[in-house]
């Protein structure tokens, strides 16, 4: 069942088509380890499919000595995460590869690449239905619960005791259930009866574009050395699969769920999110860098100045402003970003027959056919089929 009218309508379709390799993520996490397997599924499966992309790699770019610590032991981590072909390049060799990046060190990930993923969500759904699946498109669930009399029509008892309505009044009788509703998750999960934690508060993400004459700068994915102290990765650049190339995003509070423009407004989404306790206490462990974040959403110069740190010749001139996307972000209550999958099955009768995906954090894309493996194998011990 699907919200809109087609599917990768919302953080799929937005993403920065960006195939990761599991550099950045806890050793032995369900992140690490999906996104490593995910990467090599995800190429595999590209090539089956004859879906375009490009292995075009990944700098992260140390520009002061002062980051270098910190970039050698996000490169130990890769190694413990069986990143392949990682390696340590001086400034040299930066060079080589990004004529026009500017560092001193930096992390280069040969097997990063990017994709199209509206087109491999698009492969999807055209597989699940020729294994004899149906998308319902156009369907927004409101109510799931388990029915009390068997549907009309059905013999020897329930066989379909859940039923799931819609804003239509329409019902669907289903056996079991799986979700992943993304940026719902958390209400889809309550509505059937599970706990309203971990919270799904969300942030748009604004990016720029280069223009088309300026792309020569940019080869393949440039990123910043994350700082441990602050929740998202930074500004970083990323060509795309139609030769353009994406610069961003930043991270500010988005006032509705599916808020991808600035004034785009949901009263219920907005008084959710600033009333909770969670989103409190991360805006005041994290207060310069939010302040720092709305500044750069609004003044293109600031955004393009920290850019130049990594290509000294990008001017503001080169460059607009582009698409942005919304990360539904998990939140518990002591303000922690829930950095790892969330699966929930609630309480009460509901328990035995429903899965829900509450968190599927960034590199989900990425990750999807890993993911699809470790559902299917939990659906299976949960529901003992």
């Amino acid at each position: 069942m699907e919200f809109e009218n087609f599917t990768a309508a919302h953080q799929t379709g937005h993403n920065s088509g960006v195939i990761h390799s599991g550099i950045y993520y806890t050793p032995g996490s369900l992140k690490a380890r999906l996104c490593v397997r995910g990467s090599t599924l995800c190429y595999q499966y590209c090539d089956q499919k004859g879906i375009s992309y490009k292995q075009c790699g990944k700098l992260i770019v140390a520009v002061d000595h002062s980051e270098i610590p910190r970039l050698q032991a996000l490169y130990e981590r890769g190694l413990q995460n069986n990143v392949r072909g990682l390696r340590i390049i001086n400034a040299q060799q930066i060079r080589e590869k990004e004529p026009y990046c500017r560092g001193v060190m930096a992390i280069d990930s040969p097997y990063t690449g990017i994709v199209n993923y509206t087109q491999v969500s698009e492969a999807y759904k055209n597989d699940f239905r020729d294994a004899g699946g149906s998308v319902l498109t156009d369907f927004e669930v409101t109510d799931i619960e388990m029915v009390k009399e068997s549907p009309a029509g059905s013999e020897g008892g329930i066989e379909y005791p859940i039923v799931i309505r819609n804003t239509k009044s329409e019902e669907v009788h289903c056996k079991y259930v799986v979700t992943c509703a993304g940026l719902f998750s958390d209400r889809l999960s309550q509505a059937s009866g599970c706990s309203p934690e971990p919270r799904i508060v969300p942030f748009r993400g604004d990016y720029l574009v280069l223009k088309p004459e300026k792309c020569y700068l940019v080869k393949g994915n440039i990123y910043p050395v994350p700082n441990p102290r602050f929740p998202f990765l930074g500004f970083h650049f990323t060509p795309r699969m139609d030769g353009s190339v994406w610069l961003g995003p930043n991270a500010v509070l988005a006032f509705k769920r599916e808020g991808y423009k600035l004034f785009d407004f949901n009263a219920r989404d907005f008084f959710e999110a600033i009333t909770y306790s969670g989103l409190r206490k991360l805006v005041l462990k994290n207060l310069s860098y939010g302040i720092g974040e709305i500044y750069r959403a609004c003044f293109l110069s600031a955004q393009v100045k920290g850019l130049q740190k990594f290509v000294p010749e990008l001017s503001v001139s080169d460059v607009q402003r582009g698409p942005s996307g919304v990360r539904a972000q998990a939140l518990d209550r002591d303000g922690n970003l829930v950095d790892d999958f969330v699966f929930d099955g609630g309480s009460g009768d509901l328990a035995s027959r429903i899965l829900h995906v509450r968190n599927a954090p960034s590199p989900a894309a990425t990750s999807s056919l890993a993911i699809a493996e470790m559902i299917a194998s939990e659906v299976e011990q949960r529901f003992g089929l």
